[in-house]
């Protein structure tokens, strides 16, 4: 019986990396991750620029199918850092391209 997973994978434009997370429903974990891959490389090949990265991580999503709220990726990572310092390590850089709200 097939079930939704998010796929996140990463592409390079020179010093630009974009994380995209996209939905599938499979069977498995490595029917999804194919099915990103695919889809990543079409993605890719509409910009010769951009480079897909060797990286893709699934999350098989609870339920019946996604709804609002409904957890589409989760990854857990230890590490000894404070919480300020974590989130600037990984995730406000300063170097990301986003809009402020």
């Amino acid at each position: 019986m097939d079930q939704w997973f998010a796929v996140r994978h990463i592409v390079r434009n020179g010093r630009m990396f974009e994380e995209r997370i996209t939905l599938w429903r499979a069977s498995d974990f490595q029917a999804a991750i194919a099915a990103a891959r695919q889809e990543a490389e079409s993605y890719c090949g509409l910009d010769q620029s951009w480079e897909l990265l060797d990286l893709f991580q699934a999350y098989a999503l609870d339920g019946e199918s996604p709804d609002s709220g409904s957890e589409v990726f989760s990854l857990i990572r230890e590490s000894d850092l404070d919480a300020d310092t974590y989130v600037e390590r990984f995730f406000a850089t300063s170097a990301e391209l986003q809009r402020d709200i």
